[in-house]
């Protein structure tokens, strides 16, 4: 999202208008979850920036969703292009809501973690955006000790969105607003978010160019409805019955 916002001057309004539109992030967190409280902070601390900016204002709108809940998913589900899902492979963070995605019609980009698995098993990998560490090289990566600074230091874009968060552009009035996310992320981030970030962007071009072509983004669409059959209640339930219950 901090990277889509940094618009190189070669980008052309147009080109603009033919990437998805309007990212959105949509939790809750406990109220003593210090650090879920200031990602979320960020979040609403970037959206204030990028909604305003006069070159990319009109046309990405960064907007954060409250306390996500069931009535808001049903709204909110139908209604998207693109579903995110990119939770460190091995970490099993995603749930069922990347499914509901895809059963509205909803393009999957993601890691090979937890249902993303299953998804890309059912549709076909080629039918959703896989990108990232698999979990053979997270483990290869805990042998050889995560480096943060590594990736910093070697990525030019990946380094001006850190800094940007680490100098106050985002909270002008509190200039060390987001230290301990930044602290976290270079010393402290046990799922290694920077390992995943360039291939993560390579993806995202890979969305951006298909979103173009919308005969191909909508194959795309059917295939994943129509393979989404498995991910039933129906056939959970069932399953359930037979072998679990």
């Amino acid at each position: 999202m901090k990277h889509h916002h940094t618009v190189p001057p070669s980008v052309t309004p147009k080109a603009l208008d033919r990437s998805p539109p309007c990212p959105e992030m949509f939790t809750r967190a406990a109220p003593g979850y210090h650090m879920a409280k200031l990602i979320i902070k960020l979040v609403t601390s970037i959206g204030d920036v990028v909604n305003h900016d006069p070159v990319v204002g009109d046309r990405l709108k960064v907007i954060f969703l409250e306390n996500y809940r069931v009535s808001l998913a049903e709204k909110v589900i139908p209604a998207a292009d693109l579903s995110q899902q990119i939770s460190t492979a091995g970490t099993e963070a995603s749930g069922t809501g990347n499914m509901k995605f895809m059963l509205n019609g909803a393009l999957t980009i993601g890691t090979m973690d937890g249902a993303n698995v299953e998804m890309a098993e059912e549709a076909g990998a080629e039918n959703l955006f896989i990108f990232g560490l698999r979990v053979e090289d997270v483990e290869a990566l805990d042998r050889k000790g995560y480096n943060a600074r590594e990736y910093y230091d070697h990525l030019p874009e990946l380094k001006q969105a850190v800094d940007q968060i680490s100098s106050g552009f985002f909270s002008p009035k509190e200039p060390d607003c987001f230290k301990d996310i930044v602290n976290m992320l270079m010393h402290h981030d046990r799922f290694k978010v920077f390992a995943d970030y360039e291939a993560y962007m390579q993806c995202q071009a890979q969305v951006d160019q298909l979103y173009r072509n919308p005969k191909e983004w909508t194959k795309k669409v059917i295939r994943n409805i129509a393979c989404s059959g498995k991910f039933s209640s129906d056939r959970t339930i069932t399953e359930y019955a037979r072998e679990i219950w």
